[in-house]
């Protein structure tokens, strides 16, 4: 299973949104010099967005096995994953007077690159064994 660069690139991406649901969002900064920390799991959508993100994650990290559902599954975390990001810099800009954003919100960003990336090394795999399974007459081996 980890054999390949395209597993480390899904479990990497999966521990980055694992970790996010124990990480704060923002920090709002009180006129008082008072400091309140908002965390991912406080708000409802955050915290479904990041259920579904990991769910979809974990799945097509531990589906190895079915390479064209891994590659799909990819392609429609890329999509939820840059639509998280999409929805975090709305936030951001609606929200860039008041609150400071942690790092932490960029991680939907990396995390979409490495299972982009996954999903084109899944991709260059699964044509080399089709090409493979043609060149010898589309035979199996016994």
């Amino acid at each position: 299973m980890w054999q390949r660069i395209q597993t480390l690139y899904l479990g990497i991406s999966t521990a980055l949104i694992f970790a996010m649901f124990f990480s704060r969002v923002a920090t709002i900064m009180a006129p008082g010099g008072e400091e309140e920390t908002i965390m991912y799991y406080q708000k409802i959508e955050y915290l479904l967005f990041l259920i579904m993100l990991f769910t979809a994650n974990a799945i097509c990290l531990f589906s190895f096995k079915a390479r064209i559902l891994q590659m799909r599954l990819g392609v429609i975390t890329v999509i939820m994953l840059a639509a998280f990001q999409i929805w975090l810099g709305v936030d951001f800009f609606r929200n860039k007077d008041e609150m400071v954003f942690s790092i932490t919100a960029i991680f939907p960003l990396v995390c979409a690159i490495l299972d982009l990336l996954a999903v084109r090394g899944i991709a260059l795999d699964e044509a080399m064994v089709q090409s493979a399974y043609r060149l010898r007459g589309g035979k199996k081996r016994k």
